[in-house]
């Protein structure tokens, strides 16, 4: 059937690619001129499969009134006159206890790492290029009480020890010599061997490549805004942008923090907000003392990763609404810290800043559901593991639009149920934001045909799609899927 997928940043380029693999026609609808120009464009390019811990957790509550207090603290909030932010926020500070940040990691757990099998999937096989480095990650600690909880955890649970190693702070010089600098600042650190790097960006515009080129290609709409849908009954018929309306089947959103607006005639309340993150891309001269292994300092919250022939450094987490600007104080820290950790064999002038609206949801929990609409399909609220989730959200997708049974456990990236506003008539109706004025409208299309079956050899870890009784929230992550030992506070928002 022909799916309209809205938004070709990351998590939408890969809905693409699924969708298409199963045989539909797909069209990406993006207002950009081109694909990854969102929060996908310059993160912080860590792939951290074992380092989900979302956002809220019980340590935020005792830090935030000191945050409130800093000017360049990890975490900075401005307050609004915006009703959502502050609904948001409630559900964020309500989330901030023991048993929802459990629940979060053990609902992220099996999708990352349903998603790393698919991402080297990508690399073996389908050859995608984009700065792909299996390189590992090391989480250093300057706190002698942060690194003991982290080595506690890990040595509570045996089955990390294959995975993870806790190491002194000479051993961390040692592993990664770049942090010579930080001896005797480093108290320890956590290695996870099996973590990956790589320029998101580049993979956006490898999946597109590759999707314009092969057959049965993706139909790319560049520069087009969408304003609503029209409606036929339960159904979805179009799509509607400020070029006219786009026929459909199906329909997938994947806007980030734009979803909001689109989804809210339908009466569909999505707790999503932007979360504003920075990063800085900078030019690594020869000889320079650049870390080869992707780094996250535990305590200023700032992640490492090396990208070709650049590091890319990022941080920081602005709580201030749909505001885009590159604020120059965050962008300062991260030089400095930069230099701190690793002196000055770089480029700092010719250094590229970015700000980007990471799409966030209070539990740090994506929303991968049906909503508004028999035929209208989300993929949303990834927030700092955008890239990390991409492949595995894209594919569990596909497998409920199929009408298969998830790879992984999907339960918990429900939305809430519609409210009654969303009933509508039989006619077509043309729903959209105010300011829309769509040059046309469409007639209904037929229903769609039945789903494909899915292709041989996908599904998590490239086994057959499971059988028997669904999983709940509360049930225990499969072996080898429990957390990092690093924990929630990882900080490591890519």
């Amino acid at each position: 059937m022909h799916i309209v997928v809205i938004g070709a940043g990351i998590v939408g380029l890969t809905t693409a690619w699924y969708l298409r693999q199963e045989g539909h026609r797909v069209t990406l609808v993006e207002r950009a001129p081109t694909v990854g120009m969102g929060a996908s464009h310059a993160n912080g390019g860590q792939l951290s499969y074992r380092y989900v811990a979302p956002l809220a957790d019980p340590d935020v509550l005792e830090k935030l009134p000191g945050w409130m207090l800093q000017r360049d603290a990890p975490v900075r909030f401005r307050p609004r006159f915006d009703p959502q932010q502050w609904r948001w926020l409630l559900r964020f500070l309500k989330a901030c206890n023991r048993h929802d940040k459990a629940r979060s990691i053990a609902s992220l757990l099996p999708l990352a790492l349903h998603s790393r099998a698919l991402t080297h999937e990508l690399v073996d096989t389908h050859g995608l290029a984009f700065d792909f480095v299996r390189n590992g990650k090391l989480v250093v600690h300057r706190d002698a009480r942060s690194f003991e909880e982290a080595r506690r955890l890990l040595e509570s649970a045996p089955e990390l020890t294959a995975a993870q190693q806790a190491l002194d702070g000479e051993a961390c010089i040692a592993l990664e010599p770049a942090l010579a600098r930080l001896r005797g600042r480093i108290v320890g650190g956590i290695h996870t061997p099996a973590e990956d790097a790589g320029d998101c960006l580049k993979l956006c515009r490898a999946l597109a490549a590759r999707m314009t080129g092969a057959p049965n290609p993706v139909k790319f709409a560049f520069g087009r805004e969408v304003h609503g849908f029209a409606r036929s009954g339960s159904r979805i018929t179009a799509v509607i942008t400020d070029a006219g309306a786009i026929d459909c089947e199906a329909c997938v959103l994947a806007t980030g923090a734009a979803a909001s607006a689109l989804l809210r005639p339908l009466g569909v309340d999505v707790p999503i907000y932007p979360v504003k993150g920075y990063s800085i891309s900078v030019p690594i001269r020869a000889g320079a003392n650049a870390p080869a292994i992707s780094v996250t300092d535990f305590q200023r919250k700032v992640v490492y990763a090396r990208l070709g022939s650049q590091l890319r450094v990022a941080g920081m987490a602005d709580i201030v609404g749909h505001d885009s600007r590159i604020s120059r104080d965050r962008i300062t820290a991260l030089l400095a810290e930069t230099g701190n950790c690793f002196g000055d064999g770089f480029d700092f002038g010719a250094a590229t800043p970015w700000a980007g609206l990471r799409p966030a949801t209070p539990t740090g929990r994506p929303i991968i559901d049906r909503a508004g609409a028999d035929n209208l399909w989300l993929n949303l609220g990834h927030g700092a593991l955008g890239f990390t989730l991409a492949a595995g959200s894209a594919q569990l997708l596909a497998d409920r639009i199929a009408g298969r049974e998830p790879a992984c456990p999907d339960e918990d990236f429900r939305v809430e149920a519609p409210s009654s506003r969303s009933r509508r008539s039989a006619c077509t109706t043309v729903l959209q934001t105010p300011s829309s004025q769509p040059r046309s409208l469409r007639a209904p299309v037929a229903p769609s045909p039945s789903a494909r079956p899915r292709p041989a050899g996908s599904g998590c870890g490239r086994a057959a799609a499971r059988s028997g009784p669904a999983r709940t929230p509360s049930s225990r992550a499969p072996a080898g899927s429990r957390p990092s030992a690093a924990g929630a506070a990882d900080g490591d928002r890519t």
